[in-house]
């Protein structure tokens, strides 16, 4: 190792930058305490000099160790990725950092990694949905670590929440079918087992059908995994036979454009034959022909908010346990009123 580097310390850092060593380290530990001045002029010593703040020292003296650690069902989901995006981006703006981990929509590998992330010293944990073991819950309150979970809104719980209120959504997708004119209305869901927003996305769309006196047929209602081809081989078995949906409403986007691509293989005309909406409004949805109807959800705002909840517990802040996310309805090409052919 250079001898020069290897000697550089907190010490080299404040001499060099002209300010103290407690204000260096309030701009390591705690960046936005200090202004923006002062941090680009200990961040230019510290590229200098290739000083690195010896992270096991920084957690002694702090008692933290600027991490926080997530847990998602997994990484093949653009939803995921783009919200995962947005929360490292901000916590790296505030000098933490973010650990991830997947459990494959299983309560007991959720468990398991969070005991792993609270063995690795993490400063709080952020989860997707509520469906989570007892005792994850009881293990963080016993360690007082702050947590919170993502994309749900549910104010009726203890724990804290944020993200869309999934039912009220999914009822505006299935209500934008209804009030064009479509009585006959399948549905494509994510699968419901440990998936509480899949569940209320469900209960959306029923609910929307039942105050209309709409029926759900068993056959036109199908779960599957969060893939094209499973979304495909699910549309397959609603539009076979005579009677058939005019419409599907989809658990989410990448469902619906499985739904899309196996109608189009079919030979039906998106929407003249079929409509279809979706639900999260991935990147690809306007980029489609026909584009996709679907609901918006900021996903970048929602990750983000998760991070800026739990570094305000760990600052000691009293800030509200739940944030319900807004969405809305986007209409696009994918959705039109019934041909008088599909009607009849």
């Amino acid at each position: 190792m250079n001898e020069k580097l290897e000697k550089t310390g907190i010490r080299t850092v404040a001499r060099l930058s002209g300010f103290s060593t407690a204000t260096v380290s309030r701009a390591l530990n705690n960046p936005q305490s200090v202004s923006e001045e002062t941090r680009t002029r200990i961040q230019a010593v510290i590229e200098q000099t290739g000083y690195v703040p010896h992270g096991m020292a920084r957690a002694l003296s702090s008692n933290r160790t600027r991490t926080i650690g997530a847990i998602i069902p997994t990484i093949d989901n653009a939803m995921f990725a783009r919200g995962i995006e947005s929360l490292q981006k901000y916590l790296s703006s505030r000098g933490y950092m973010l650990i991830l981990s997947t459990n494959g929509y299983d309560i007991d590998v959720e468990l398991e990694q969070a005991r792993n992330l609270i063995g690795r010293g993490v400063d709080g944990l952020i989860l997707r949905g509520d469906c989570h073991h007892q005792a994850l819950r009881d293990l963080l309150a016993a360690r007082d670590i702050p947590f919170i979970n993502v994309g749900i809104y549910n104010p009726t719980q203890p724990h804290a929440s944020i993200g869309v209120d999934n039912e009220a959504a999914a009822h505006r997708a299935m209500m934008h079918l209804i009030e064009i004119g479509h009585r006959r209305i399948g549905v494509v869901s994510a699968l419901q087992r440990n998936n509480d927003r899949a569940s209320a996305r469900i209960r959306g769309f029923k609910r929307a059908l039942a105050e209309n006196g709409l029926d759900l047929p068993a056959e036109w209602h199908v779960e599957v995994r969060y893939t094209l081809d499973d979304a495909r081989e699910a549309a397959r078995q609603i539009l076979t036979g005579q009677d058939v949906p005019t419409a599907i409403a989809c658990g989410n986007d990448v469902l619906a454009y499985g739904v899309m691509l196996e109608a189009e293989r079919r030979g039906l005309s998106v929407p003249t034959d079929l409509s279809v909406v979706g639900f999260d409004d991935l990147e690809w949805s306007r980029h489609l022909r026909p584009a996709l109807t679907t609901l918006h959800v900021p996903t970048d705002l929602t990750w983000k908010g998760a991070g800026e909840y739990i570094l305000a517990r760990l600052e000691g802040f009293r800030v509200p346990n739940h944030y319900e996310v807004d969405y809305s309805l986007v209409i696009r090409e994918s959705t039109a009123p019934p041909s008088q052919k599909m009607i009849q």
